[in-house]
């Protein structure tokens, strides 16, 4: 939801995206676009892309569906569901 925050307006983001964010900015100006928020369970892939994302220190870059989210985008492929089970 802060994600959807910071596109709305509505937030900052952190100071250390600052410079990054004014460039997404500026790129998206030139696009149509719409941002809405959606459990992680309804998008496995993008959970897992975003936590990975957040262990690494460059940039990555795939011409093809990454090995730790090969099942899941498989499963999105065949519309099967997603469930999250906590104890």
């Amino acid at each position: 939801m802060i994600v959807v925050d910071i596109f709305k307006g509505s937030s900052q983001p952190p100071w250390k995206l600052r410079s990054k964010w004014n460039q997404c900015k500026h790129t998206l100006s030139s696009m149509s676009w719409v941002v809405s928020h959606v459990y992680r369970e309804g998008d496995t892939c993008a959970d897992k892309l975003a936590n990975f994302g957040l262990s690494i220190q460059n940039t990555r870059w795939w011409n093809f569906v990454p090995h730790f989210i090969i099942n899941d985008a498989t499963r999105n492929r065949a519309n099967l569901p997603n469930y999250r089970f906590v104890h």
